[in-house]
């Protein structure tokens, strides 16, 4: 019973950071490549120039990573008992299930929802992993024999997190950020409207910097930006098109400009400068008219990320990933040992092997019947 909780506040702590630790994927996701680039066989150490042009994303789960490609993932978890085990799927577009996750703003909330999704499904087969560990241990510990009936997470206590950590975010970066400009408005303090929202940035960014920084000294969390920085290592490698080995990702930093931290960091700056546009008096209207406006807010840096990715390399591309950078070589991403990044690879490996699968004719798909699809 022990184990069962200690694994719950390893999921939770991990839900209140996973938007920091996602690899936002592509701007030009949907370009990938077309349907039959993908050579036959081969892993990550054998790519060839075609197939190395399908764009990775990411994230860190509880000892594992979880890679995804544009039609494909590959969650990988190290296990004392059982070594690294996998749980690979296929992907379908936002754009392709409904038409108005292809438009502009709309996209962005389609890709980051289906991101999120993911992202718990990962978290879940972890957590999954390592609370079967965890009661084998206990097992051991007592002098029992170890139960081999399947032990999950419980579906219902994931939403319940889910929903404590939305709860979570929206109170630390939303109500009190407000409640704290609120009160130096009345001291006669914030210089007018656009002070006002001024006062109310600067807070939520310092409480978000804050919160990244103090967790990070915990161990398990620094063990998630281990693997973190493992997963945005090995992608450098890919993208890098050189065989995908331990030696070949050291050469790399743990920084991506993909990553979700810069895209977090974009969100905050446009929620700063979207505020000052909509004057508005009064606690209960602003609290009100900041939650509404969220999935503007996402949908707008997702474009702005999107355009930045068009040009990468350009001045507007390093002004739109530079704050993210920083974040991540300061605090959310930390050199991994050769174990972890052996899992990312492994995840990679899943990735590849069935976006591979995934783009042949249907008729010829019949090695997916054993992979999920999302």
């Amino acid at each position: 019973m022990k184990a069962i909780w200690k694994i719950r506040f390893r999921q939770l702590s991990r839900l209140m950071v996973m938007p920091a630790l996602l690899v936002a994927k592509p701007a030009h996701e949907g370009e990938a490549h077309p349907e039959g680039d993908l050579p036959e066989g081969g892993n990550a150490q054998t790519t060839g120039e075609k197939e190395t042009q399908i764009l990775l994303g990411g994230q860190a789960v509880i000892e594992g990573v979880l890679m995804r490609a544009p039609r494909s993932y590959c969650v990988a978890v190290r296990t004392e008992s059982r070594g690294i085990i996998e749980d690979r799927g296929v992907l379908k577009s936002p754009g392709d299930r409904w038409k108005l996750w292809r438009m502009p703003f709309f996209r962005g909330l389609g890709v980051l929802g289906q991101t999120m999704a993911l992202g718990l499904r990962a978290l879940r087969f972890s957590a999954d992993a390592a609370m079967e560990e965890e009661a084998k241990a206990e097992a051991k510990e007592k002098g029992k024999e170890f139960s081999h009936e399947k032990k999950e997470f419980p579906a219902w206590l994931m939403w319940l997190q889910v929903a404590f950590s939305i709860g979570f975010f929206i109170v630390l970066y939303k109500f009190i950020p407000l409640v704290i400009a609120t009160q130096v408005e009345r001291m006669g303090w914030s210089g007018g409207w656009l002070g006002f929202n001024l006062i109310d940035g600067i807070v939520r960014l310092a409480i978000f910097l804050g919160f990244l920084t103090l967790i990070s000294f915990w161990g398990e969390i620094r063990r998630t930006f281990e693997y973190h920085g493992g997963e945005h290592m090995v992608v450098y490698t890919w993208e890098a098109k050189q065989p995908v080995t331990i030696e070949n990702a050291r050469k790399f930093p743990p920084e991506h400009p993909r990553c979700g931290t810069s895209f977090l960091m974009v969100v905050i700056l446009t929620s700063l400068l979207l505020y000052a546009l909509i004057p508005m008096e009064g606690f209960l209207l602003r609290f009100a008219v900041r939650l509404a406006l969220l999935p503007v807010i996402v949908g707008m840096s997702y474009e702005v990320i999107r355009a930045a990715g068009r040009k990468e390399g350009s001045a507007f591309w390093r002004a739109a990933v530079w704050p993210g950078i920083m974040l991540q070589r300061l605090i959310t991403t930390k050199q991994p040992d050769d174990g972890q990044i052996e899992v990312a690879i492994q995840a990679l490996n899943g990735a590849i092997e069935v976006e591979r699968i995934a783009a042949e004719p249907a008729s010829g798909r019949s090695e997916l019947s054993h992979v999920r699809d999302v």
